[in-house]
């Protein structure tokens, strides 16, 4: 999991290196700025909620051995 959060940390400098860069050239008007940075910023928010969700997935690891919680109602059903 290191190494994915990771790669989503450079994924997402780069996203920023990008912007950055359309934002400091002069010869764009607005709204070309515009069009162009919000793709950029659509996947920088995906990316954001996925390093969350990772980060928190690595400081809380689900239990080991447990089964899916509709599993578990499956089994209950059963008996």
């Amino acid at each position: 999991m290191f190494k994915t959060i990771g790669f989503i940390e450079q994924a997402l400098k780069s996203i920023d290196d990008d912007v950055q860069v359309i934002l400091m050239n002069m010869s764009l008007s607005l709204t070309e700025k515009d069009d162009l940075m919000l793709p950029l910023l659509q996947q920088k928010r995906v990316l954001d909620q996925t390093l969350e969700d990772l980060r928190y997935l690595e400081a809380n690891p689900p239990a080991k051995g447990g089964a899916c919680k509709s599993g578990m109602i499956r089994q209950d059903q059963e008996k």
